[in-house]
């Protein structure tokens, strides 16, 4: 198989997988999606496209998903930082909300700069829930250090 068919041949898997996850997310399978996590390091860059999903019940299960997996797989969790910070420009400010919402919750350092970025977002609750991310990760910081 050409480098090429194979690129492309991974890009279908992956467009399939994450529609998969995202379907079972809807339907309240976290659990079976924690295991797959767990079981498949290379999943992780999906929470940022899952966070994008338009169905609140996906967004919400991947909030959830980042909650369980935070205390034991940290580091892959701080990997995707970049990429969740991405979300933070998404047109949905609901989306752009539940975004800087997660990186609220993963409350590490390096979020810091891309929510400082958006912390003159145009809507009024993207900007509390951006300020409150800060907030929690600055008290994360000061009681860890």
């Amino acid at each position: 198989m050409s480098l090429l068919a194979q690129i492309r041949y991974a890009d279908r898997y992956n467009i399939v997988m994450l529609k998969m996850i995202a379907d079972h997310m809807e339907k309240g399978f976290l659990d079976n999606i924690v295991a797959m996590f767990r079981q498949d390091s290379s999943m992780y860059p999906m929470i940022a496209e899952l966070l994008e999903d338009e169905r609140s019940r996906v967004r919400i299960g991947t909030i959830a998903l980042v909650e369980t997996l935070i205390e034991e797989e940290s580091n892959r969790i701080y990997a995707v930082i970049p990429a969740i910070a991405r979300v933070l420009q998404n047109s949905n400010p609901t989306i752009r909300g539940d975004a800087a919402y997660l990186l609220g919750i993963i409350g590490h350092k390096d979020a810091l700069t891309f929510l400082a970025d958006v912390s003159n977002d145009k809507h009024e609750l993207v900007r509390q829930t951006v300020q409150e991310a800060i907030e929690e990760i600055n008290g994360a910081e000061d009681s860890s250090g």
